[in-house]
């Protein structure tokens, strides 16, 4: 099957420690991080949250937008994720195809953001067509 380079933000709560990554196979790497066998800082920290992605046709402009991503502002990070995901719902689900369900409660003072999710975190048709495209081996 044909990969699908993606960039990710993992969370570990809603409004927590953030991590971005890049990946050749974003369900086998996103179930790394929660299984705790990718080690180093989402380990350290607990980051198991898939709070947005993004794919890519080539793995060069993956990691383009990944290096690029990490040198961004914070508020800026927020605002990405807010903009596709404002419940902060973890999208693993989305991603392995079962139903998105939210696991990040909204904290007092935490104003949650008016959009809708993006029509690919809907559990729709091209989410269904993504899957296929991202299960496989990463050989």
């Amino acid at each position: 099957m044909m990969k699908h380079p993606a960039v990710y933000m993992l969370a570990s709560q809603r409004n927590g420690t953030l991590y971005i990554g890049v990946t050749s196979d974003l369900v086998q790497r996103i179930w790394q991080h929660r299984e705790g066998l990718a080690d180093g800082f989402t380990k350290q920290y607990g980051l198991k949250i898939l709070v947005w992605y993004e794919q890519h046709e080539t793995m060069e402009s993956a990691i383009s937008r990944e290096k690029a991503m990490k040198k961004w502002l914070r508020k800026w990070k927020l605002a990405t994720i807010e903009k596709s995901n404002p419940d902060w719902v973890d999208l693993w689900p989305a991603i392995t195809g079962a139903a998105p369900h939210p696991v990040l409660p909204t904290h007092a003072g935490n104003e949650p953001a008016t959009s809708a999710l993006d029509s690919r975190m809907r559990g729709n048709d091209e989410i269904s067509a993504m899957d296929s495209r991202l299960r496989g081996n990463d050989d």
